[in-house]
């Protein structure tokens, strides 16, 4: 294994699902457990870890609009679904001795911070896991987007979107057993294909502003730890 360390600040986008029980929706303590697990080894590297999480386990927005419910109203109804997902995980990182914070995009001082910038980074720099909830605040944006803005603004150096798959694949893997893995994407590449990395937004931002994405499966074996130290893992997507 490389002996320098590549990426020294992280921001990992999970999903809503990856917190979920066997059925794909509600919050796992278990799941919980071993995410915190596996942020625990890479943090132990000397690594500072902000998180961004989604939803999808606990509200699907396109379920409401689907039966005319208002979008700006659905929304922010997943954006405080963020914030449980994200409690949820502060809870399982803590007992596992890391010292962690919950920022909310949505002001709840009884349960988070709220989202201030410099303060985010000051925890980052004491070495606490810093979990960004509440989205961005605003409706008609992406966790996704939510998570390339964070990790500009924390000056993180990758974006590492932890999925289920092992990278991206030129068309669904499960679906197709002769689907192509790609080791390396070009932000342009992976729009004009329509590739599911992240939304349009999110890869615009990154695009613009230089920040490499890293598909990969979180799941699998001592991966993060791998991808830190610049190891081909996953689907890196950059210039």
């Amino acid at each position: 294994m490389s002996k320098e360390i590549v990426y020294h600040r992280v921001l990992l986008k999970l999903s809503g699902e990856a917190l979920a029980g066997p059925d794909g929706f509600g919050i796992d303590p278990y799941q919980a457990e071993e995410i915190a697990e596996r942020v625990k080894e890479v943090c132990d590297e000397g690594v500072t870890v902000a998180i961004v999480i989604g939803a999808g386990n606990l509200w699907r927005g396109r379920t409401g609009l689907d039966r005319g419910m208002d979008r700006a109203t659905a929304d922010y109804m997943g954006m405080l679904a963020t914030v449980m997902n994200a409690l949820a995980l502060m809870d399982a990182m803590e007992r596992r001795g890391m010292i962690t914070r919950v920022q909310s995009a949505i002001e709840m001082r009884a349960v988070a911070e709220p989202y201030i910038r410099r303060r985010a980074i000051r925890h980052l720099e004491k070495g606490r896991v810093v979990i960004f909830g509440g989205g961005t605040g605003n409706p008609y944006f992406s966790t996704d987007t939510a998570a390339a803005l964070r990790a500009m603004e924390i000056g993180a150096d990758v974006l590492i979107k932890a999925t289920k798959v092992d990278g991206v694949y030129d068309s669904d893997p499960v679906k197709n057993p002769n689907a192509i893995r790609f080791e390396h994407l070009t932000y342009m590449e992976t729009i004009n294909r329509r590739l599911e990395v992240m939304d349009s937004t999110a890869i615009s931002l990154c695009m613009d502003n230089h920040l490499p994405i890293l598909v990969l499966n979180l799941w699998q074996e001592d991966v993060l730890r791998k991808a830190i130290y610049g190891e081909p893992v996953g689907t890196l997507v950059s210039d």
